[in-house]
């Protein structure tokens, strides 16, 4: 072998027993991390946002869910305090048409309810309930042709000599207003519809028949005309409530007319016996006794 292959095999031992000397020194050597591309890691970090915002979401979802529940439990929970407080008014004004109070005062809280019977429409709407009732009985029967079939109107809180004075006195004058006028529209366009139907009408008052030329006069004023008879207390009727109107129909059944209906918004002149006669209680706020309070 000449002097040139001699150095280059040398050269050829000493380079490979260098390689195999790196090759046994990386085989212990262990990579840190990992490697991804650009659009790997552009995907990843869209996946964490989406993941966040899906999160943050989900929160707001159940945060709203929550604030509705309670304001849901918080309305039922006021409707149920407002429906036993009108409930334990309407009560309390129901024992006193019973019994006939005058000048009884009335729980202060049932004075607002009162005031939203009116303005929230409740009673414009119970007026109209009222109506259809009275629509459905007059619509099935009729008058008998000798005119002796008659309607019982009492009169009383709807025409009355005092009413005038009445409101000029009262501190929430604008409810009583109302409330009356509706009353006053409802009466007047039954009264109107009876006398078209052919029924005889005879207004009831317990006003002392001393009052009689200022209640007529009332009473055409205010587009009432044309009924059959005007009963009022006598000097020799000392009789109150139930008596004093059952004494009445008394009066009217032994001349010979035979009652047919009682419409008034008390209950002393809706209490009879015979089942013949179709009685009608008008609503009535309890206005009347708020102002009975305040004057007294």
């Amino acid at each position: 072998m000449s002097a040139y292959g001699h150095q280059m095999e040398q050269m050829y031992s000493a380079h490979s027993l260098s390689g195999g000397s790196e090759l046994r020194r990386s085989s212990f050597v262990l990579e840190s991390g990992f490697y991804i591309t650009s659009f790997v890691a552009t995907i990843l970090v869209a996946a964490l946002a989406a993941a966040g915002l899906l999160l943050i979401t989900l929160l707001v979802s159940l945060a709203m869910m929550l604030q509705s529940c309670q304001s849901s439990h918080a309305g039922i929970i006021e409707l149920r305090n407002i429906n036993d407080e009108y409930n334990y008014c309407k009560v309390y004004s129901l024992h006193a048409k019973l019994n006939n109070l005058e000048g009884h005062h009335f729980p202060n809280l049932c004075k607002d309810l009162a005031i939203g019977y009116i303005k929230g429409g409740q009673y414009a709407r119970d007026l109209d309930s009222t109506k259809s009732l009275m629509d459905d009985y007059f619509n099935s029967v009729r008058p008998s042709d000798d005119d002796l079939d008659v309607v019982l109107i009492d009169i009383d809180g709807i025409v009355s000599p005092n009413l005038h004075s009445t409101l000029l006195q009262s501190s929430i004058d604008n409810c009583i207003v109302e409330a009356k006028n509706l009353k006053y529209m409802f009466v007047l366009r039954l009264y109107t519809k009876l006398q078209a139907g052919g029924w005889s009408i005879i207004l009831l008052s317990r006003e002392h028949v001393k009052h009689q030329n200022v209640t007529i006069n009332h009473l055409l004023s205010a587009g009432f005309r044309g009924w059959s008879s005007l009963m009022m207390r006598d000097d020799a009727d000392s009789s109150k409530g139930n008596e004093f109107f059952s004494r009445q129909r008394n009066v009217i059944q032994t001349k010979g007319f035979r009652i047919k209906s009682v419409i008034s918004s008390e209950m002393d002149a809706l209490t009879v016996d015979d089942r013949g006669i179709r009685v009608f209680l008008l609503p009535d706020p309890i206005f009347d006794k708020f102002e009975q309070q305040t004057r007294t």
